[in-house]
């Protein structure tokens, strides 16, 4: 075959799938499409490596809250992680692993961002516009973008005219030194909780603007012997028990953070007691305290926030920021505190939106518009109106109490259910009735009924009419044994609107070009 033969060729193929993104969901997907002899897919990744959110937060004692051994792919296991909680860059460095160990590398895409994806109706295919200039088609599309991977930035009056530095943990400035700085936090959430005890010795003055304080409970975490790593690797089978431990002791805590009942009481009581243990003042231990049911936002783990709070270079304000000057920032209620470095630990967007792209289905109809009011999908996966479009970690399918891996797994077996369905189906394609949607979503609505998150705190997990489209309202086996099994009867066979277009016929609209597939 001669070169411009072999060029045509690649002009004109498809991919059988195309993924969007290589965190853990994008990769346990490529993993598992390559063992079921799906081949023929690629993964777009902005970034120039693999890693998702482990790749991007690097501020300082950046961790994770789930025991490092059930926050891995099962079909992965490590058994010499460092510590009961991994920090970020060894949980960075154990998804390059996997992207090296299963030759996923070739596969991806780095550098390329997903500018746009629309939904071809004739051909029954998805258009995917690239950044590059190029596009690509595929007959399905995998959204593994990841539920919290756009920093949300508050919006603060007179935050341009800041003379210092603001950086957002999400983004942090390795080349930016706190030693001997005045500092401010704004935030007491996940990342919060994490960078005030690692910059605290460092700084001269910490001042945290904490507009409502979280629940803490101990976390526990040590490092893991050399003797433990031997254990596990000689007895694979003990590591396979205690990840199986973990996820029983994980399961068992969740009546007490989802249903307002006597056992959230008995949390609440546990929390205070730890605040009780370790702050003594108690000007500033009435500051700490909430005054909302647990659970209802996200419950942290530390074992080092209390005490950094109580160190005397430490200040905390117990109000929102009002606005910040050229030299330091006031809180609400008109104390102003002199900074030179502020540190946003305000979270991430709520993706309501749908994609952090265009998205266009059946008749021209847009993802963003669709999710307007909330996001919504069949066993948080597949959206009507969106042949052949899966999403994986979706609408109502985060976890409140356990490791998001188990859930992406669930997940990734649904879709590759799905995908060996759709491959008998060579000029139609796969649409979620939209009943089948409506039910589902209705009873995930009644499923929140009674739980503390709808029991009137303020949250990130849910919409602006008070719905939740974030978590999964129950135990994360409830959801497994949802997703475990694949429905044809769900779905409606969209045909092609003409399945004998040849590829090559397609235009090439000005200024694009097709992607070049080796």
């Amino acid at each position: 075959m001669n070169a411009a033969k072999t060029s045509e060729t690649n002009k004109t193929r498809c991919l059988d799938v195309a993924i969007v993104g290589a965190g853990f969901g994008g990769l346990g997907l490529a993993i598992r499409l390559k063992q079921n002899g799906i081949d023929n897919f690629r993964i777009f990744e902005q970034a120039e490596d693999v890693g998702g959110v482990w790749r991007d937060n690097r501020y300082p004692g950046a961790a994770c809250d789930v025991p490092s051994h059930l926050y891995s792919f099962s079909f992965e296991p490590k058994p010499d992680w460092g510590r009961v909680f991994s920090p970020q860059q060894e949980i960075y460095a154990y998804l390059r692993h996997c992207a090296d160990k299963y030759l996923l590398r070739p596969k991806i895409r780095f550098g390329t961002r997903v500018t746009e994806a629309r939904f071809d109706e004739t051909r029954g295919e998805w258009e995917v516009a690239l950044d590059t200039g190029e596009r690509c088609r595929a007959r399905a599309l995998i959204m593994a973008v990841g539920a919290l991977n756009v920093p949300q930035y508050p919006d603060i009056e007179g935050m341009d005219s800041f003379g210092g530095t603001v950086m957002h943990t999400a983004e942090w400035q390795s080349d930016c030194s706190l030693k001997g700085k005045k500092v401010a936090v704004v935030g007491t959430g996940a990342s919060a909780i994490q960078v005030i005890p690692s910059i605290q010795p460092d700084v001269e003055q910490l001042t945290v603007f904490q507009r409502t304080p979280p629940w803490v409970l101990p976390k526990h975490d040590r490092s893991l012997s050399m003797s433990e790593h031997q254990r596990f690797k000689r007895w694979p089978w003990l590591q396979k028990m205690l990840r199986r431990l973990q996820y029983i002791k994980m399961e068992s805590v969740l009546p007490a953070f989802i249903w307002d009942s006597l056992l959230t009481r008995i949390g609440e009581a546990a929390a205070r007691r730890y605040i009780n243990s370790q702050i003594r003042d108690p000007e500033l231990r009435n500051k700490l305290t909430p005054d909302y049911s647990i659970g209802c936002k996200r419950v942290l783990l530390s074992d080092d926030y209390y005490p950094a709070l109580r160190q005397p270079n430490v200040e905390v304000i117990a109000e929102g920021v009002e606005r910040m000057d050229e030299s330091g920032i006031v809180a609400s209620d008109g104390e102003r505190r002199d900074v030179d470095v502020v540190v946003l630990a305000t979270g991430f967007k709520v993706p309501s939106a749908g994609a952090p792209m265009p998205i266009y289905g059946l008749g021209g109809r847009k993802l963003q518009d669709d999710w307007a009011v909330g996001a919504e999908a069949y066993k948080g996966i597949s959206v009507t109106g969106y042949p052949n479009m899966l999403y994986l970690m979706g609408p109502n399918t985060g976890p409140g109490n356990t490791s998001v891996i188990f859930y992406i797994e669930s997940q990734i077996r649904y879709v590759v259910k799905y995908l060996k369905r759709l491959q008998a189906f060579s000029d139609g394609s796969l649409n979620v009735r939209p009943v089948v949607q409506r039910d589902f979503n209705q009873r995930i609505d009644r499923m929140f009924q009674g739980t503390t998150w709808t029991s009137g705190c303020h949250s990130w997990y849910l919409t602006e009419d008070g719905r939740n489209t974030t978590l999964w309202p129950g135990f994360s086996w409830r959801y497994r044994m949802v997703t475990r099994h694949f429905a044809l009867g769900d779905y409606e066979l969209v045909p092609h609107r003409s399945a004998s277009v040849e590829a090559s016929e397609e235009p090439v609209s000005a200024g694009e070009a097709e992607l070049s597939l080796p």
